[in-house]
Protein backbone atom coordinates (compact mmCIF):
# COMPACT_ATOMS: atom_id res chain seq x y z
CA UNK A 1 0.00 0.00 0.00
CA UNK A 2 1.15 3.52 -0.81
CA UNK A 3 -0.01 6.72 0.90
CA UNK A 4 1.06 10.33 1.02
CA UNK A 5 0.73 12.58 4.04
CA UNK A 6 0.61 16.35 3.74
CA UNK A 7 2.78 18.10 6.31
CA UNK A 8 2.37 21.84 6.88
CA UNK A 9 5.37 23.44 8.54
CA UNK A 10 5.38 26.83 10.23
CA UNK A 11 9.07 27.65 10.81
CA UNK A 12 12.29 27.78 8.84
CA UNK A 13 13.61 24.84 10.85
CA UNK A 14 11.40 22.54 12.89
CA UNK A 15 10.68 18.93 13.70
CA UNK A 16 7.03 17.91 13.29
CA UNK A 17 5.85 14.76 15.10
CA UNK A 18 3.98 12.72 12.46
CA UNK A 19 3.79 9.46 14.42
CA UNK A 20 0.02 9.64 14.93
CA UNK A 21 -0.69 10.35 11.27
CA UNK A 22 1.59 7.49 10.20
CA UNK A 23 -0.12 5.07 12.60
CA UNK A 24 -3.53 6.15 11.23
CA UNK A 25 -2.43 5.31 7.68
CA UNK A 26 -1.04 1.99 8.89
CA UNK A 27 -4.34 1.18 10.60
CA UNK A 28 -6.27 1.99 7.40
CA UNK A 29 -4.02 -0.38 5.45
CA UNK A 30 -5.00 -3.42 7.51
CA UNK A 31 -1.40 -4.67 7.48
CA UNK A 32 -0.65 -6.60 10.68
CA UNK A 33 2.95 -7.74 10.10
CA UNK A 34 5.40 -6.07 7.78
CA UNK A 35 7.56 -3.07 7.12
CA UNK A 36 6.85 0.63 6.65
CA UNK A 37 9.12 2.83 4.59
CA UNK A 38 8.85 6.60 5.04
CA UNK A 39 10.28 8.77 2.27
CA UNK A 40 10.62 12.55 1.98
CA UNK A 41 10.63 13.70 -1.68
CA UNK A 42 12.21 17.08 -0.91
CA UNK A 43 15.85 18.18 -0.95
CA UNK A 44 15.50 20.58 1.99
CA UNK A 45 13.55 18.35 4.39
CA UNK A 46 14.21 15.01 6.08
CA UNK A 47 12.78 12.26 8.28
CA UNK A 48 14.14 10.90 11.55
CA UNK A 49 13.16 8.82 14.55
CA UNK A 50 14.13 10.14 17.97
CA UNK A 51 12.86 10.88 21.45
CA UNK A 52 9.47 12.55 21.58
CA UNK A 53 8.79 12.64 25.35
CA UNK A 54 10.92 15.70 26.11
CA UNK A 55 10.54 18.61 23.64
CA UNK A 56 14.01 19.79 24.65
CA UNK A 57 15.46 16.95 22.55
CA UNK A 58 14.00 18.46 19.35
CA UNK A 59 15.28 21.88 20.37
CA UNK A 60 18.75 20.47 21.08
CA UNK A 61 18.91 18.65 17.73
CA UNK A 62 17.93 21.79 15.84
CA UNK A 63 20.35 23.89 17.89
CA UNK A 64 23.28 21.60 17.06
CA UNK A 65 22.34 21.39 13.37
CA UNK A 66 22.11 25.19 13.20
CA UNK A 67 25.54 25.47 14.87
CA UNK A 68 27.07 22.88 12.53
CA UNK A 69 25.46 24.38 9.43
CA UNK A 70 24.89 28.10 9.97
CA UNK A 71 22.37 29.91 7.79
CA UNK A 72 24.90 32.54 6.74
CA UNK A 73 28.18 31.39 5.20
CA UNK A 74 29.96 31.54 1.87
CA UNK A 75 27.54 29.17 0.10
CA UNK A 76 27.52 29.03 -3.70
CA UNK A 77 23.95 27.82 -4.33
CA UNK A 78 22.03 30.70 -5.90
CA UNK A 79 18.67 30.01 -4.20
CA UNK A 80 20.15 30.88 -0.82
CA UNK A 81 19.01 27.70 0.94
CA UNK A 82 22.22 25.66 0.93
CA UNK A 83 22.12 25.09 4.70
CA UNK A 84 18.75 23.38 4.28
CA UNK A 85 20.21 21.04 1.64
CA UNK A 86 23.16 20.18 3.89
CA UNK A 87 20.94 19.50 6.93
CA UNK A 88 18.59 17.33 4.87
CA UNK A 89 21.58 15.31 3.65
CA UNK A 90 22.88 14.86 7.19
CA UNK A 91 19.53 13.61 8.56
CA UNK A 92 18.37 11.65 5.51
CA UNK A 93 15.33 11.22 3.31
CA UNK A 94 14.08 7.78 4.44
CA UNK A 95 13.37 5.64 7.50
CA UNK A 96 12.09 2.08 7.92
CA UNK A 97 9.88 0.89 10.78
CA UNK A 98 8.84 -2.67 11.61
CA UNK A 99 5.09 -3.39 11.84
CA UNK A 100 3.82 -5.95 14.33
CA UNK A 101 0.20 -6.61 15.39
CA UNK A 102 -0.86 -3.66 13.22
CA UNK A 103 1.30 -1.19 15.17
CA UNK A 104 4.54 0.65 14.56
CA UNK A 105 7.36 -1.00 16.49
CA UNK A 106 8.98 2.00 18.15
CA UNK A 107 10.89 2.24 21.40
CA UNK A 108 9.20 3.64 24.49
CA UNK A 109 10.31 7.22 23.83
CA UNK A 110 10.63 7.11 20.04
CA UNK A 111 8.53 9.23 17.68
CA UNK A 112 8.73 9.86 13.94
CA UNK A 113 9.67 13.43 13.02
CA UNK A 114 9.39 15.26 9.71
CA UNK A 115 12.32 17.68 9.70
CA UNK A 116 11.83 21.02 7.97
CA UNK A 117 14.94 23.02 7.06
CA UNK A 118 13.58 25.56 4.54
CA UNK A 119 10.12 26.47 5.75
CA UNK A 120 7.49 27.30 6.29
CA UNK A 121 6.09 25.12 3.52
CA UNK A 122 3.51 22.54 2.56
CA UNK A 123 5.34 19.23 2.23
CA UNK A 124 4.73 15.59 1.35
CA UNK A 125 5.70 12.43 3.20
CA UNK A 126 5.34 9.18 1.27
CA UNK A 127 4.58 5.90 3.03
CA UNK A 128 4.98 2.43 1.59
CA UNK A 129 3.42 -0.26 3.75
CA UNK A 130 4.46 -3.81 2.91
CA UNK A 131 3.06 -6.94 4.54
CA UNK A 132 5.19 -10.01 5.21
Amino acid sequence: MFATLNVKTSSQTEMVDVTGQVQQELSKSGVEEGRLTLYVPHTTAAITINEGADPAVKADILMVLNQMVPWKANYKHMEGNSPAHVKASLIGSAETVIISAGRLVLGTWQRIFFCEFDGPRNRKLHLQIASL
